[in-house]
């Protein structure tokens, strides 16, 4: 029993056994995992939306483009260490795999310390920049100001739980993530609903719970020495694995950056609309979540598989696993747009009391539909070339998306539909643009898939695999 407990909890190898299997037995736990982080942002929105007011949930629906854009160097990071991690497991090279882990963990710590010193000076001029409501603006300031402060936190948390997964080992990220989920559930409700401290304590109970997290992933990785050696040595930053990991991250960091850029705009836009609308879409967006969370998971799961299967040279395996992947993607997609569709009123219905912002948020949630059967095709193509090591064209795919069609079809959508009750333009253009940008980035992932140019980007030499 001992031995079946080490082996679930250790680095899993995807390159034996059935596809399928494999695929299933990693998604699981992360799948649940990522239910679970979900879970605790969503009750931090609901308890500030029933204890403290609509206006408190729109302030923190203000600050997360803010936040999304000054972590870009997050995924920059983890992005490239995910890719190497996998591929250097793949070819059994324990050297490489341990130093391209130091050298990640090193530039996260630099890169929490950067964002956290910028980050904070920069709160109240981002918070102007998105034309916060002057009834929020205060409550957005103070919630920011304390998440940036626990930033190395999220950092640590962030990258070693992707190095774990990066190994194959989904399970012990899931425990640790469920533990501290209930811990920040709890302190929620003490912070906020007992002590009365407003957003401040749903931000304080957010930083303390990923800290933990960070804790106990730390030690877990310090612990497989069987699989890599963390040491002195190994987190000096060596020139050639941090080039070769910003070679492969950058590329995300930089889709991250415009992303995240374009979505202060698009938050500027929704801001002019009222704290109403902004409040109906932090309630809408947290559904959102939960909804993308299986293309975020399979898509986790396709680029893990497929980048120890080619540190393998086993491409037989990575046809097969897509297959598989994409079977089970667009199956539980179906299934989640006929949920959200039947139960969307009873959702929103969970964060605000307010009747007018409830029949708003079901509207949106209808025009989303559709748009999550599109991102299911998005994740698992745009996986398999992270995964391989190709992620310039997720850059310029997401770039394309987001800069010409998203942002500008969203001010186009919202001039057009300027009116007495919106004058500022009806909130669904910020939904019917979304859905579109989904929609062309689905065909265009496909489509540069199909050319095939990331069969190619091995970091691993054929040669040197067995």
């Amino acid at each position: 029993m001992l031995k079946k407990i080490n082996a679930l909890m250790g680095a899993q190898d995807m390159t034996v056994g059935k596809p399928m299997s494999a695929l299933l037995r990693f998604s699981i736990p992360l799948l649940i995992g990522n239910f679970a982080q979900q879970m605790y942002s969503t009750v931090d929105s609901i308890i500030v939306g029933r204890y403290v007011g609509d206006k408190a949930l729109s302030a923190i629906g203000t600050t997360l483009p803010i936040l999304n854009l000054l972590l870009v160097l997050f995924m920059a990071v983890s992005t490239g260490a995910g890719i190497m991690v996998a591929q250097y497991y793949g070819a059994k090279d324990k050297e490489s795999l341990s130093r391209s882990i130091g050298s990640a963990i090193t530039l996260i710590v630099i890169s929490s310390l950067l964002i956290m010193a910028v980050g904070i000076a920069l709160t109240g001029s981002l918070l102007k920049l998105t034309k916060t409501p002057v009834e929020t603006f205060d409550m957005a300031r103070s919630y920011l100001t304390i998440i940036l402060s626990g930033v190395l936190a999220v950092g640590l948390y962030n990258i070693i739980s992707g190095i774990l997964r990066g190994l194959g080992n989904s399970v012990f990220p899931l425990l640790t993530l469920l533990l501290t989920s209930v811990l920040n559930i709890l302190m929620d409700i003490w912070f906020v609903a007992g002590l009365d401290m407003g957003v401040a304590g749903a931000a304080l109970a957010t930083i303390i719970s990923i800290a933990i997290s960070a804790v106990l992933c730390i030690i877990k990785l310090c612990r497989m020495k069987e699989v890599v050696e963390i040491n002195a040595a190994n987190l000096i930053p060596r020139k050639k694995l941090t080039g070769q990991l910003l070679r492969l991250g950058l590329p995300a960091g930089i889709t991250q950056a415009v992303f995240s850029m374009s979505m202060v705009f698009v938050q500027a836009l929704a801001n002019s609309m009222g704290y109403q609308v902004v409040t109906c879409n932090t309630a809408v967006m947290r559904i959102d979540g939960f909804a993308m969370m299986p293309n975020f998971t399979f898509g986790l799961a396709i680029a893990t598989f497929v980048g120890q299967n080619i540190g393998a040279n086993r491409m037989d395996r990575v046809n097969q696993g897509t297959k598989d992947v994409l079977k089970m993607s667009l199956a539980t997609s179906f299934v989640l747009v006929a949920l959200l569709l039947l139960f969307g009123k009873n959702l929103i219905r969970m964060f605000t009391t307010t009747e007018e912002i409830i029949n708003l948020g079901v509207r949106q949630i209808r025009i989303l539909a559709p748009g999550y059967v599109a991102m299911a095709i998005s994740q698992i193509y745009g996986g398999i070339m992270r995964g391989a090591g190709d992620t310039l064209p997720s850059m310029w795919i997401s770039m394309f998306t987001v800069v010409v069609i998203r942002v500008p079809l969203a001010y186009l959508l919202a001039w057009f539909t300027t009116s007495k009750t919106y004058p500022a333009g009806s909130p669904d253009a910020l939904f019917f643009s979304l859905v579109i940008s989904w929609i062309v980035g689905a065909i265009s992932n496909y489509l540069w898939y199909r050319r095939g140019t990331w069969r190619e980007k091995s970091l691993v030499p054929h040669e040197q695999v067995e």
